[in-house]
């Protein structure tokens, strides 16, 4: 006998429940079958009486295994949508967070309003900054990654795209040519000591990525400094909860003469900007 369409929706909603909260629970079932069954919620309402071809409930039963182990959806699935375009992402690679696009609307506000005409992103990752940078400005990107692996992935989401972006692999801003222009990053910022308590997804993340020495501060400091010894006129950071007051008391003693810190809709520092 066949399962319908709708009682895979409902297996698959009690198979998450078990280890997701019911917010998330009906959040991610939704997105399992749009995104990757390609069927929208609108289509299970008129159509859940369907039989469920034999390869989507092999598919669906292949996805729930790798979830139950803690696997993201993002990497099961492959890509993640940021700012409605779809980046490919893998485990070289951060999965894009909905935080990040405050991040990017500080940055194109700022460059915007310096009337930069060059931009960089570094630790790139999948490349969403550096590409809707490129993809929304007039501005010359380019973007630096240590890791090989979120550089294919980041170079891949560029072409695909149609963003012209200069990836250079190295150290944070040391690959990178000047004029560096407006300095943009979402670099890891994580304090290693919290890394027990993380939910466990955040285990199949690249842990380069995550986690900063100096309560996961280091980076942040060493970027700040960098972008104003090789005189950017702005730099504009991602950055975590609690975090704000020491960067910008480290970004003023940097040099910087103004450095401002905004929340995230839930109140938790999210965005450092430093500017001249």
């Amino acid at each position: 006998m066949h399962t319908s369409y709708s009682q895979l929706s409902s297996d698959l909603t009690s198979a998450l429940a078990r280890f997701l909260d019911p917010d998330e629970t009906r959040a991610e079932c939704r997105r399992w079958f749009q995104e990757g069954l390609g069927l929208p919620a609108s289509w299970i309402l008129i159509h859940g009486d369907e039989p469920v071809p034999a390869e989507d409930a092999a598919k669906v039963a292949g996805w729930l295994e790798r979830r139950k182990q803690g696997e993201p959806w993002s990497y099961i699935l492959g890509w993640c949508d940021f700012r409605g375009r779809r980046f490919t992402v893998t485990r070289d690679t951060l999965i894009p967070r909905p935080e990040t696009e405050l991040v990017l609307e500080a940055a194109l506000e700022v460059g915007r309003r310096l009337g930069v005409l060059h931009a960089c992103d570094v630790g790139t990752g999948s490349g969403i900054l550096a590409v809707c940078m490129a993809l929304e400005t007039d501005w010359e990107v380019q973007a630096s990654d240590i890791s090989l692996g979120a550089l294919k992935a980041a170079r891949a989401n560029a072409e695909a795209l149609g963003a012209k972006v200069a990836f250079q692999r190295g150290h944070l801003l040391a690959p990178l040519k000047d004029p560096l222009g407006l300095v943009v990053s979402n670099p890891p910022y994580v304090d290693p000591a919290d890394a027990p308590g993380l939910q466990r997804e955040l285990a199949f993340e690249p842990a380069t990525a995550l986690f900063a020495p100096d309560r996961g501060l280091a980076l942040a400091t060493e970027i700040l400094r960098e972008a104003r010894r090789r005189a950017a006129p702005g730099c504009v950071l991602e950055i975590g909860a609690g975090q704000g007051e020491e960067l910008r008391s480290r970004a003023l003693a940097s040099g910087w003469k103004r450095a401002v810190v905004h929340q995230d809709l839930a109140g938790h520092d999210r965005c450092l900007m430093a500017l001249l």
